[in-house]
């Protein structure tokens, strides 16, 4: 088998039940899995709370325990919801524009010249760490050289390798926030902090512990799901070489490439809803207060809605995937995502003749009833220039 074949441990229960079952620190979670099912959910708002009063609940697993902030707008429902992601959201889509871009792609090309200088490194903390970092850079508007630090904290700012939720690790995350907006404050930039530290919500000036929620979001929501997305791509043409020089050939496929790629990998397996009054999904009751995943991952695979779901289909011509979220919340850093994944994918068929897997680690998600493969804790691959 491939060492990128990602298989579907949902299959089974999805086309059975509809719904899996996952204990998350004795706060049960019912999964949602197939792709009607799912979106049916993430579209009921009302019903299927992102809000919610204690904060950090929805996401799976909790974070309750590790934070007391509220990402925004992530964790607001409407109408709240609208007023602040119609603050922060031209924000978020400033990589459509021409200048952004070539600073991107001077990012990229850097990362892939360091790559094909070594020849030999591992994907996750040399190349796609290094990358996803970077990238944050311009997002948040930042200079380059802040990246450095991240890159120290690892891939994931909430896990250490023992512990699947990592207080201590979380508070450096916290505590740098909480410094950078001292910073804005002091010195007015034109970086985020600065911009939102001068923004009003529905007449009010944002308080710093808002400020601070939609930060935690930049940099938590977008940190292992990218790097996922590109250490995955890596793994996907170094086994399928002849995929690469597709792109080379038809770079016209190259957009429909990116979402085939992202529903297949499905960087973030799932995130969950607080249940508001007792109801039903696929047929199965849920009461009120309980928690509900909608798992983007499985719905990814249904066959139902997919042809050939469990492979990938670089020129496929109908792609509904649910791997950004679906409905009021959906991913809010998308655009930067998809990017990151066109300029990268431009500049290996540019630079790269091809690329050999040496050696790997699966990363794999014990979710109870399913182990899911969601991408590589370590993964070695040789860089051979074009």
């Amino acid at each position: 088998m491939k060492r990128s074949t990602f298989p579907d441990p949902f299959k089974k229960a999805r086309e059975n039940k509809g719904l899996g079952k996952m204990n998350d620190q004795n706060d049960p979670v019912k999964m949602v899995l197939g792709h009607k099912d799912v979106r049916r959910c993430a579209h009921n708002w009302k019903t299927f709370q992102s809000g919610g009063e204690e904060v950090g609940r929805i996401v799976v697993p909790s974070e309750v325990h590790i934070r007391d902030t509220r990402q925004i707008p992530f964790e607001v429902d409407p109408p709240e919801h609208k007023s602040y992601r119609d603050l922060v959201e031209p924000w978020f889509k400033r990589p459509l524009e021409r200048d952004y871009q070539i600073k991107l792609t001077d990012i990229v090309n850097g990362v892939i010249d360091e790559a094909l200088e070594k020849g030999k490194l591992e994907v996750v903390e040399e190349f796609s760490l290094k990358l996803q970092s970077r990238a944050l850079t311009l997002l948040l508007n930042i200079p380059y050289e802040e990246s450095d630090l991240w890159i120290s904290w690892g891939t994931h700012v909430f896990r250490s390798e023992d512990t699947a939720l990592d207080g201590d690790k979380a508070n450096i995350l916290y505590d740098y926030i909480d410094a950078e907006i001292d910073k804005a404050i002091a010195n007015p930039s034109e970086d985020l902090y600065s911009m939102l530290l001068a923004s009003e919500v529905n007449g009010k000036k944002l308080t710093k512990e808002e400020v601070k929620g939609v930060l935690i979001l930049t940099f938590a929501g977008g940190r292992d799901t990218v790097i996922n997305a590109v250490t995955n791509s890596i793994a996907y043409f170094a086994d399928y070489p002849q995929s690469l020089q597709r792109l080379r050939e038809e770079p016209e496929i190259l957009n429909t490439a990116i979402e085939e790629l992202i529903r297949y990998f499905s960087p973030l397996t799932q995130m969950g809803r607080v249940v508001t009054e007792d109801t039903q999904v696929c047929e199965h009751a849920v009461k009120s207060q309980s928690r509900i995943s909608m798992c983007w991952a499985s719905a990814n695979r249904d066959e139902r809605v997919f042809e050939n779901a469990n492979e990938v289909v670089l020129d496929r011509k109908i792609n509904p995937h649910l791997a950004f979220g679906f409905g009021t919340h959906n991913c809010l850093g998308a655009t930067h995502a998809r990017q990151i994944m066109k300029i990268l994918l431009t500049v290996l068929t540019q630079k790269v003749a091809s690329m050999e897997i040496i050696d790997c680690k699966e990363n794999i998600e014990d979710l109870d009833e399913f182990e899911r493969k969601v991408g590589f804790d370590s993964i070695q691959v040789k860089f051979n220039k074009l």
